[in-house]
């Protein structure tokens, strides 16, 4: 076996990135149904929307939080990063560091590594977005809850890429927005990593989609285990063109009642 270096130490950490599958279970409050359109509609609307949504979005401000907790071989870490975010259309992304507080070791080899992987996934957008040109989609379910109704579609990349994933998504069934995911990344980080979860959840923000709460486990070969959680609030839209209304989509979508 290999030695676990500070270096591929910092490597496994960074394997946080990426996220494991877990088995989608309808929520409290949830039931599950059939689905009203096909898993080809729902996937045409999304892309359509997506684009729809990526044209009208200028600018946004935003505050994330960072945490990091592992427990393990060689050492226990903790650590907390506070920054601000600058987004400018199409892929733009300045961070300020607010705040930080913890391992100097996984602020500087984790946390800042991965606000740097994001602008270089943000410079290939065409190669990680959500459509049928990277991945393949299938029906898992059709939820409905007080909030509103989700189509559930399982996900599988077509190519190798260490920015895609494999898992669930949720997609809002008149928005067609991506509302929450659960995934493990197409591509192991790292030796040292034997499984990582990860869930992602989004909010609306002025009918805009945007990150609201990222949390990841990973469970290392030899016994550790670390959590990282990453926070999204304060959002401001600074600069956007008024959205085309899904109305035209949701005629087409019966309202959860209806289906019951």
């Amino acid at each position: 076996m290999p030695a676990l270096t500070k270096t591929s130490f910092s490597i496994l950490l960074l394997g946080l990135l990426s996220g494991g599958e877990t088995p989608a279970q309808p929520q409290d409050g949830m039931s599950s149904l059939h689905p009203p359109l096909s898993v080809s509609e729902v996937v045409g609307h999304l892309e359509e929307r997506n684009r729809e949504r990526a044209r009208a979005l200028h600018r946004f401000e935003g505050t994330r939080v960072y945490n990091l907790h592992y427990r393990g071989f060689p050492h226990n870490y903790d650590a907390e990063l506070v920054v601000g975010v600058k987004y400018q259309s199409p892929a733009s992304k300045e961070f300020t560091v607010l705040s930080q507080s913890g391992s100097k070791f996984v602020i500087d080899h984790v946390f800042k590594k991965m606000l740097e992987s994001e602008k270089e996934a943000g410079q290939e957008q065409s190669r990680t977005a959500l459509n049928q040109q990277n991945y393949e989609f299938s029906m898992a379910g059709y939820e409905t809850a007080p909030q509103g109704a989700c189509y559930v579609l399982a996900v599988s990349p077509k190519s190798k890429n260490k920015f895609l994933y494999r898992g669930k998504v949720w997609i809002d069934a008149v928005d067609f927005a991506v509302v929450k995911i659960d995934a493990e990344p197409s591509q192991s980080p790292s030796f040292w990593i034997k499984k990582t979860e990860i869930r992602h959840s989004y909010k609306n923000v002025d009918g805009f989609w945007l990150p609201a709460e990222n949390h990841s486990q990973s469970f290392i070969r030899i016994g550790g285990h670390a959590d990282l959680s990453i926070e999204y609030k304060d959002y401001k839209i600074t600069a956007a063109d008024p959205l085309p209304t899904p109305e035209s989509l949701a005629q087409r979508v019966p309202h959860p009642a209806a289906v019951q």
